[in-house]
């Protein structure tokens, strides 16, 4: 019998990324479509099957193939019936992804938070190196998480664990999340959050920092800009970047002292940064963190990048299905 292939699907708010993946977490041919959010993302089940039949006939495969198809969703998922429990971008609430999917492709399906998946991509075959015990943070628009305990991902009672975007960092006076609290991690961590702290800092600044001197000249504020001028030596954007690592170095604190995890992998787009972010992330993370986690957890930047999702979305349908 010929070895069957993995699919794996990561649904983001602009474009949804699939891959066909070996059941050695090889990537054999990925793509991505726009995400369709029109009508409550009614189209986005449909949309999905239609290019992977597309597909399929593109490169001369028939879906007998394929093992199962696995996807990653923004927000909790239930466990039990992989249905999502709220996708605020998307309008969802207590959606029956899985079943819709099984539906629309004729394939076994797994659903699973985004983050998780990240997690158990990174685990199988990024900087996470097969570690059992592992947290995977995702630093992009917002902040995610993802939790693996004796080499099984945590859920949780109601598919929240792991939110570690929502740990408060700023008791008093932080800014307003999305989630309705102040003072998360993810009003500080995440690019925007770190947007809003450097020109929380422009506002107090001379006009004598590298960082104001390059946005005078046009270029719009990222958290990439930041980075770079922080490495050409200004002073302020370093300062900035002292600031983030403080406040996420103590959050993975937190979570490490509950989990004592092996290694702690750091994702999503602002992770570019490298050593630039995770050398002072480790410094507070040992200010903060019970001396025997400190010295058991390594914190490394994730490898998998944009792959992360979907090469864990094909782990958890070989782990399922075969």
């Amino acid at each position: 019998m010929m070895d069957k292939w993995l699919m794996g699907v990561d649904l983001g708010g602009t474009t949804t990324k699939l891959a066909i993946i070996s059941k050695y977490g090889e990537i054999f041919h990925k793509w991505e479509i726009p995400t369709d959010i029109s009508e409550n993302g009614k189209y986005i089940t449909t949309n999905i099957a239609k290019t992977i039949d597309e597909k399929l006939e593109e490169l001369g495969m028939v879906k007998s193939q394929l093992l199962g198809i696995g996807m990653g969703a923004p927000g909790p998922v239930d466990g039990s019936n992989g249905s999502i429990y709220e996708a605020i971008n998307l309008g969802w609430v207590d959606y029956p992804l899985k079943d819709l999917l099984e539906v629309e492709t004729s394939l076994p399906a797994v659903v699973e938070n985004d983050a998780n998946l990240a997690a158990l991509g990174e685990m199988w075959k990024g900087a996470g190196n097969g570690a059992k015990d592992l947290i995977a943070v995702t630093l992009g628009t917002g902040v995610g998480g993802g939790v693996i305990a004796n080499g099984m991902l945590v859920q949780g009672a109601s598919g929240a664990a792991g939110e570690i975007g929502h740990i408060t960092v700023v008791p008093e006076g932080g800014a307003p999340c999305n989630c309705g609290k102040s003072g998360c991690l993810e009003t500080v961590a995440s690019a925007t959050g770190i947007v809003r702290l450097a020109n929380e800092a422009l506002s107090t600044d001379d006009g004598h920092s590298i960082l104001q001197q390059k946005i005078n000249a046009g270029e719009p504020l990222s958290s990439r800009l930041l980075f770079a001028c922080a490495a050409e030596g200004d002073l302020l954007s370093n300062e900035v970047i002292n600031k983030v690592s403080f406040y996420l170095g103590m959050a993975l604190s937190h979570t490490a002292n509950a989990l004592n995890p092996e290694k702690i992998v750091i994702g999503g787009g602002v992770s570019r940064a490298g050593e630039q972010l995770a050398a002072p992330v480790r410094e507070a993370f040992e200010r903060f963190a019970f001396k025997r986690v400190s010295k058991s957890t390594s914190i490394s930047i994730a490898t998998l990048g944009n792959d992360a999702g979907v090469i864990g979305a094909a782990w958890l349908v070989k782990k399922l299905y075969s």
